[in-house]
């Protein structure tokens, strides 16, 4: 499974990841509206900046969850997992219901609300690159090697290695390792990142280990539900036929 690794120490705020992003993307200026977040995210913004206090400077992106919420939740399989570790999105199911922004834990998924059709956009982890062996736009242009692309498990090997080295430098953790069942995108830092997320704990199960007894209830209540109004719609029918005939006889 491909991920990557940032490491906030090393960002210097430049924005070139971002700006690869859109150029690979072919993204349109964005068009601040007061809905939008605080942080830069938006659905011709799939990458951003968030500057935090004392120049700490941290990418927010899609986190691509090894047992993504977004996923779970789409009741038309919209949004699939690939065997890269990438979370993409098929916009000719989507029938613009939005769970998946909802149910999101990082706040990821954003509305287009440009189009007359919107859909959901986000970070697709430059699918269409690394099926081609290429590394995503982002860490392609990163100057610092502040973010890198690799194997998820060759990553976290380095994270563990770069704090290990320099205990005094990193807190004791890799976002992304565990939080939430982990994820794709991984993060070392000097500064908590919580702001990054709901509240969660390294123990935090997947979400879709804690939704499965509802969502699974989903189908079975919409067919029953169906099947009830539909008999009620008949009994009503029925009636009135029945009724229409003994007005007649008299």
């Amino acid at each position: 499974m491909k991920a990557i690794l940032t490491d906030v120490t090393k960002c210097i705020g430049c924005f070139e990841c971002v700006t690869a992003c859109k150029t690979s993307h072919n993204l349109s200026n964005d068009v601040p509206r007061k809905w939008h977040r605080n942080d830069g995210l938006s659905a011709q913004n799939w990458s951003s900046i968030v500057q935090r206090p004392d120049n700490h400077y941290v990418r927010k992106q899609c986190r691509h969850c090894l047992e993504p919420a977004c996923v779970s939740v789409c009741p038309v399989a919209a949004l699939i997992t690939t065997n890269t570790g990438a979370i993409i999105y098929d916009p000719d199911k989507c029938i613009g219901c939005r769970y998946c922004m909802i149910a999101c834990p990082f706040g990821i998924p954003r509305y287009d609300w440009e189009e007359p059709v919107p859909y959901i956009r986000k970070c697709d982890f430059c699918h269409d690159r690394t099926t081609r062996g290429l590394q995503p736009a982002c860490t392609e242009a990163c100057p610092n090697g502040a973010t890198i692309f690799g194997e998820r498990d060759e990553l976290l090997s380095e994270a563990h290695r770069r704090i290990a080295a320099e205990p005094d430098k990193y807190l004791d953790t890799v976002f992304g390792e565990h939080e939430m069942g982990g994820t794709a995108v991984l993060y070392i830092s000097d500064i908590d990142l919580g702001f990054l997320s709901y509240p969660a704990r390294r123990e935090t199960p997947a979400l879709p280990e804690t939704t499965h007894l509802a969502m699974s209830a989903v189908p079975p209540t919409f067919i029953g539900m169906g099947a009830l109004m539909g008999g009620l719609y008949w009994f009503c029918k029925r009636r009135d036929a029945l009724a229409g005939k003994d007005k007649d006889k008299s």
